[in-house]
């Protein structure tokens, strides 16, 4: 199932995914003008499409190794990204707001293979197995006194690999300048709603640690491929089902406030929070 598969699959059923949670955590008023009134973006940022070129050419790279045995060849891999990025940046209809390290399409692209071009090089993979790639997983939410709600979490994991001893570990794609501290990378939401949803899936035993990695990219003039490790308990995944019951308390009651951060700047609604 693809991607665009799996989220109209999820259309389907009452649902919040980390997407909408980290949305509303980080502006209420965001998630308001995207999900409830679902208003048309005024730009967007080219961090959008040249990530999801980035998993683009990532998944073909592990489809490659699932399917064959082998990755397909590094070119094939750039390929790939090239022309998913052009794909999406010839079908916007707003503005494409470019950064300083890509300030045109052509820096984009050229980052993009240089970026891949670590990640090819870096990876190892010896004593591991494929299990899944761009893996959808929904699981029921359940409230603070365990019963079950109307409400699914859904997601859909970048990687899932399982070691020698059949143990999994959820692996997450990312691209930075900035070096990831450990700290934020412990405490990071994303990784914990995947450990919620392989322990609701029985992909681990409920009450089991998860393991989890960020797989990150640096966007520096010589690209760098790093890695950090992390857990998640069942501590973590019963507080992440806390913090998504709160959520949709505060989507409920219409709580939609301005929140004022770095993230402003690439905001698709700066115009309409102005105006707010």
């Amino acid at each position: 199932m693809s991607r665009k598969e799996a989220l109209a699959e999820f259309q389907s059923e009452l649902h919040i995914s980390y997407s909408q949670i980290f949305t509303y955590l980080s502006c209420s008023l965001k998630y308001q003008f995207q999900y409830v009134e679902q208003r048309p973006h005024e730009h967007v940022s080219i961090a959008l499409p040249f990530g999801s070129a980035i998993h683009s050419g990532i998944e073909r790279f592990y489809r490659g190794i699932k399917e064959n045995g082998v990755p397909d060849p590094l070119w094939l891999i750039q390929d790939v990204f090239a022309n998913s990025l052009n794909a999406n940046l010839d079908h916007r209809d707003i503005p494409i707001l470019y950064k300083k390290e890509t300030p045109n399409r052509v820096s984009a692209i050229q980052m993009g293979k240089a970026l891949l071009k670590a990640f090819y090089e870096n990876i190892v993979l010896t004593g591991f197995e494929v299990a899944g790639i761009e893996l959808p997983l929904t699981a029921r939410l359940f409230n603070e006194d365990g019963q079950p709600m109307d409400m699914l979490v859904t997601g859909i994991i970048d990687l899932l690999l399982k070691d020698a001893k059949g143990y999994v570990i959820a692996v997450d794609n990312k691209t930075a300048k900035q070096p990831y501290a450990q700290e934020t990378v412990d405490q990071d939401l994303q990784l914990t709603s995947y450990a919620y949803l392989l322990a609701a899936n029985k992909c681990v035993p409920a009450t089991s640690d998860v393991y989890c990695r960020f797989d990150v990219m640096r966007k520096l003039k010589e690209p760098k491929f790093e890695q950090h490790y992390t857990i998640r308990t069942a501590a973590h995944r019963r507080k992440f089902a806390k913090l998504a019951n709160a959520v949709l308390a505060g989507i409920d009651a219409r709580i939609f406030i301005p929140c004022k951060s770095w993230m402003c700047a690439d905001c698709q609604y700066i115009s309409a929070c102005q105006d707010w």
